[in-house]
């Protein structure tokens, strides 16, 4: 009994002096962190929200207008002059073109002007000098082509051709015209009947609405009347403008040869019902 008691007092002593020499641990010294990583309490934090600026989709962008081809282009002339001995007789015009563009299509344009001056005055070297005299009775024959734009807007092109021919020895001289209108954008002649609607009375009113203004003119209408008969021969000549529907009748046509060519101006408003706002007229419609 007395060495169970021992042994714990042994044992006792033992753990005591075990916790003496483990003994609390000594204090650390401080370390100095920097600012950046010092985190505040919680109560020392301010927020601070920054919005996402919204994105307003931007409205759709329209590619500019493609120009009108006529806006790049400018009227020209070339002159053309010729003479001849047998028999006597010269020849003067204007042969007209587009400059400002190599696009086919006014290429295209540019030999059609030029093969309208080309076919009248072939037509005056192989028809009218074979009855010219030779030898000239007087100063010889002679012919002259002069060209008017009488309407352009878009890209729509109205031109007459004035001729004027003498043969030698006639009494005087001959007048007649050659009208052309054309649509250059798409590179094709312009007729008449195109600019009305399909299946109206076109010519009827525009024949009715000729002899009106031809009767009250003091030029003999009476006797020539049938030169304005809605016949398609009849209104060969024609051209667009800004005033309206421009009519050419030649001498001899509606009038005796001192009255001269007669040109009769049919203003759009009086062509409703009849003609086509959306043809190439539409453009001189206001």
């Amino acid at each position: 009994m007395k060495t169970n008691k021992l042994f714990l007092l042994i044992v006792l002593l033992m753990f005591t002096l075990a916790c003496s020499l483990v003994g609390t641990p000594s204090p650390q010294p401080p370390v100095d962190l920097p600012a950046s990583a010092i985190v505040p309490a919680a109560d020392d934090i301010s927020l601070t929200f920054t919005p996402i600026p919204t994105l307003t989709p931007s409205a759709p962008t329209n590619p500019p207008p493609t120009p009108i081809l006529s806006q790049l282009l400018s009227m020209q002339s070339t002159p053309f002059n010729e003479t001849g001995n047998t028999p006597s007789y010269t020849i003067t015009a204007q042969i007209p073109f587009l400059q400002g563009s190599n696009d086919a299509r006014v290429t295209a344009f540019n030999t059609l002007l030029n093969q309208t001056v080309q076919d009248q005055i072939n037509q005056f070297r192989n028809d009218t000098l074979s009855f010219a005299p030779n030898p000239p009775i007087a100063a010889g024959s002679s012919f002259d082509m002069q060209y008017s734009v009488i309407g352009q807007r878009g890209d729509v092109w109205s031109l007459k051709f004035d001729i004027s021919i003498y043969v030698d020895g006639a009494a005087h001289p001959a007048h007649y015209s050659v009208t052309l209108n054309y649509n250059l954008q798409s590179g094709t002649i312009i007729y008449l009947d195109q600019i009305f609607f399909p299946g109206s009375p076109y010519l009827q009113v525009v024949s009715d609405t000729c002899k009106a203004q031809l009767a009250a003119r003091d030029i003999g209408f009476d006797m020539f009347s049938a030169g304005a008969d809605p016949l398609p021969e009849n209104y060969q000549r024609w051209n667009i403008s800004d005033a309206g529907l421009t009519i050419t009748f030649d001498e001899y046509q509606v009038a005796p040869y001192a009255a001269g060519p007669q040109i009769v101006v049919i203003p759009f408003a009086e062509l409703q019902g009849s003609i086509n706002p959306q043809s190439a007229a539409g453009l001189f419609i206001p």
